[in-house]
């Protein structure tokens, strides 16, 4: 009787173990997902990107650029949060395409981002390239 008795709590405690398992795996769904992008265009010196979604999709807890299509030099990034205080920064660097910038922290544990401006210049001869800020959450 004692053994049937443990296999069962053996078996009980395994299956409850590997539901919670199943659980905790599906919760930590954190991923990158873009929260907005912008065609930005070679004339221009500037542009600002809108977060799409609604209020529960722009609380993010990282925010970075990618660029697509032509290398753009960032010479100035501002991240417009509500309720917090923008995040500036000056000399960002050189993105190149297909590449992305390091991913920079939100603003207490999670933050909810409404845009983004970007200063730039697109290098070389393209005439245009693809801005998307992602999210991270």
């Amino acid at each position: 009787m004692k053994t049937k008795t443990k296999r069962v709590m053996a078996s009980f405690l395994v299956a409850s173990a590997t539901f919670v398992g199943a659980v905790g795996g599906a919760a930590a769904g954190d991923q990158w997902f873009v929260l907005g992008q912008q065609t930005i265009r070679a004339a221009d010196p500037s542009t600002e990107i809108k977060s799409t979604g609604g209020r529960w999709e722009k609380d993010v807890k990282d925010v970075k650029l990618s660029a697509e299509g032509a290398d753009v030099q960032i010479t100035k990034l501002i991240l417009h949060w509500d309720n917090r205080r923008d995040d500036t920064m000056t000399d960002v660097g050189t993105l190149k395409s297909g590449g992305q910038t390091a991913p920079k922290n939100a603003p207490g544990r999670k933050g909810r981002l409404t845009s983004v401006t970007v200063q730039y210049k697109i290098l070389g001869d393209a005439p245009t390239a693809t801005l998307k800020v992602w999210g991270y959450d």
